[in-house]
């Protein structure tokens, strides 16, 4: 499917984690040797690094606005693709990542705790991201406030999480998250490097019993993510969002 979103915004993120129980084995050979692997299959990932919290990145280059990633954390894998041409390339990579790690990294199903699937977008914008979320998103019951003499809004990030199941194992959580200073919203961001970001997850939840099935949930969560972000999401919260920022840069 081919990725109509990158329309909508300045920056757009599909990602994948594989979050576990116990702490992923970093020892250097065995982080290397899946780097190796995972270069073997996409020749172009040659940024390797090590961050902070032991966190081990390759990656494609940044310079084209579009690239891969794949990462291994304390206790979570992590891949995706920013700014992907079409879904079907992030999907096949995920698949890919996650067709290994029971091998490489010793994951089985006892260990995983969920899965999740992000996708992310950002607004590079200047001045108050909190005014531009509050009048974009805001409801009455906030409006109440901002509707007071003097006021505006210093800290507005809204998130929520829901249970899209019974057992409520599997779930989805929408955040805004703003970029702007509590203690000078007027002066900062002057620049278009801040954006306001938008994260929609869907995660599911090992269950009580049974064996989780990575590849199965996997592709079950990107066709629940979809539907929602294309039903929910874009509507309600990004179109809302664009229209103020557009507004904003009008006046």
């Amino acid at each position: 499917m081919a990725n109509g979103y990158s329309s909508l915004c300045d920056d757009f993120y599909l990602d994948m984690f594989v979050n576990t129980e116990l702490d992923l084995p970093l020892q250097s050979d065995t982080v290397l040797a899946f780097f190796e692997r995972i270069q073997k299959q996409y020749p172009t990932m040659g940024c390797f690094a090590r961050r902070e919290n032991s966190e081990y990145c390759l990656e494609e280059d940044h310079n084209s606005g579009q690239y891969r990633w794949v990462a291994l954390e304390t206790d979570r894998v992590g891949s995706g693709i920013v700014n992907p041409v079409d879904f079907e390339e992030v999907y096949s990579q995920d698949k890919f990542v996650l067709g290994l790690i029971p091998y490489m990294l010793g994951i089985s199903h006892l260990d995983v705790d969920s899965l999740d699937i992000t996708y992310a977008m950002d607004f590079y914008c200047v001045g108050n991201h909190d005014q531009i979320i509050a009048e974009a998103l805001g409801s009455s019951a906030f409006n109440c406030l901002l509707d007071l003499p003097l006021t505006k809004a210093i800290d507005h990030s809204p998130s929520i999480v829901v249970a899209l199941s019974e057992d409520c194992r599997t779930q989805a959580r929408i955040s805004v998250e703003s970029r702007t200073s509590i203690y000078d919203p007027d002066k900062s961001p002057q620049t278009l490097e801040e954006a306001i970001s938008l994260s929609f997850t869907v995660r599911q939840y090992r269950a009580a019993s049974g064996k989780f099935d990575m590849l199965e949930s996997f592709e079950r969560q990107c066709m629940l993510a979809d539907e929602l972000m294309a039903d929910k999401i874009v509507p309600n919260l990004v179109h809302p969002l664009i229209n103020v920022i557009a507004q904003k840069r009008l006046t």
